[in-house]
């Protein structure tokens, strides 16, 4: 398993994904970045920033959690999903979203 550091606002988040998808995660929350300003909805939504990536990790804080990476694209793709968009072509996004929800969904399945 690989792990994402995440920090939005003042807090940070946790996220495990499998080694041959974390590349996947980290260039779709780059992209995700890169579009947001792009949207023309005045209720853009709040993406964290990438802080790291590492191999290994011990929380030493017993209110810190690691979240499954399969749900936390899950929660982006619902995100996503409600936007009332009409000019950005946001089903780009969402593609790329729900093609990694897909993989980890089928790699969830094989386990």
């Amino acid at each position: 398993m690989r792990y994402l550091l995440l920090q939005e606002g003042t807090g940070l988040q946790f996220i495990s994904l499998p080694e041959s998808h974390m590349y996947q995660l980290v260039a779709l929350m780059k992209r995700l970045h890169k579009e947001i300003d792009k949207l023309t909805i005045a209720d853009r939504p709040l993406l964290p920033e990438v802080v790291a990536e590492c191999g290994e990790l011990e929380l030493l804080k017993s209110e810190l959690a690691i979240k499954d990476g399969l749900d936390y694209v899950s929660s982006l793709e619902r995100r996503f999903a409600s936007l009332q968009e009409s000019e950005y072509p946001v089903i780009s996004l969402l593609t790329e979203i729900r093609a990694l929800q897909a993989q980890l969904e089928y790699l969830q399945e094989e386990e």
